[in-house]
């Protein structure tokens, strides 16, 4: 098996690449770059290490050890598809905290103030100013995920002063004490009626689907604002659309049960809904795309030393040993 790194990623820069290539250099690697999956598949025959996160190229390297993606999320992957039985995975956890929490402030104050509804105003030119809005101050705000995004959500909005920030997580730890509380996933149905805001930050997996169903979202109080920026299996969809069009929820949506969303999805003229495209995470924050290649460089040297890798989530879970 010959020494040899691939990295498909068209966000990367140049002197992303240059750091990349100096660490694989060091340790003996060639590396070649490529912008998009299908176009590196030549190269992947013999590759050790890939940098990349299409399923393309975990089922086209046979002599693969370690895959690494530049997503947080990891389910897109399953055992089943990797071509080696050795290979192992590992994601990018926390490199998307910031990105993702700065877009739930701006989707929450959104909301909040109303302003989907003045921009339609101000399109029509009109001059109303009598909107009631909300605030995040005095607010009772349940963050359903404490992982990076939730702790970063968490340590903004605590600039807000908001009433209370709960946590909801498996571990029972409050990380950085940014929560005032921490509940299990088990108290979720006594939490729920105490929310104004619900942030989720959740990975797709078999523990998290339809978390937030029918029953769950009859329980928010009136009024009550969801932001989903984790996956869309997490809320059952169509209960939510029902509940926007009586009127009684609010949520912005940045992730959706079936990607992208079809034209044709009753979703697109639901009031009370504000849709992004999946933008709260992208590669395209320079921060972010910094952070993915030292976490990337990090691993790297752990897996020429013989180390753990930080980030390992093979077999493929949706979470990291770094959530």
């Amino acid at each position: 098996m010959k020494k040899e790194l691939v990295v498909v990623n068209p966000a990367l820069e140049e002197k992303h690449r240059v750091l990349i290539r100096r660490a694989a250099e060091k340790h003996g690697y060639s590396v070649r770059f490529f912008a998009e999956a299908k176009s590196a598949l030549p190269a992947l025959r013999e590759v050790e290490i890939v940098f990349g996160q299409s399923a393309l190229l975990a089922r086209n390297s046979p002599e693969l050890r370690w895959l690494c993606s530049p997503s947080a999320g990891t389910d897109q992957f399953s055992k089943e598809m990797f071509a080696s039985p050795d290979a192992r995975l590992s994601n990018s956890s926390g490199a998307y905290g910031v990105t993702i929490s700065e877009h739930v402030i701006m989707t929450a104050l959104e909301m909040l103030r109303r302003q989907p509804e003045y921009s339609r105003i101000v399109e029509n030119r009109e001059w109303r100013r009598d909107l009631a809005v909300r605030s995040l101050f005095g607010s009772r705000i349940t963050l359903l995920g404490t992982g990076d995004i939730g702790r970063e959500t968490a340590a903004r909005l605590r600039s807000f002063r908001p009433a209370v920030l709960t946590g909801v997580n498996r571990s029972g730890k409050n990380p950085a004490g940014l929560f005032d509380r921490i509940l299990s996933p088990r108290e979720l149905a006594d939490v729920l009626p105490e929310t104004d805001l619900l942030i989720i930050s959740l990975p797709a997996t078999a523990e998290t689907e339809k978390m937030i169903a029918a029953a769950g979202l009859a329980l928010l109080p009136d009024g009550a604002l969801i932001i989903n920026v984790g996956r869309g299996s997490v809320i059952e969809q169509q209960a939510l659309e029902k509940e926007l069009r009586a009127g009684r929820l609010f949520a912005a949506l940045d992730v959706f049960e079936k990607e992208p969303l079809p034209k044709e999805d009753s979703l697109w003229t639901c009031p009370n809904l504000l849709i992004t495209p999946h933008v709260a995470g992208n590669m395209t924050l320079p921060y972010t795309k910094d952070r993915i290649v030292d976490l990337f460089l990090e691993d790297f040297e752990n897996y020429c030393a013989g180390k753990p890798l930080l980030r390992q989530v093979f077999p493929p879970s949706g979470t990291s040993s770094g959530s």
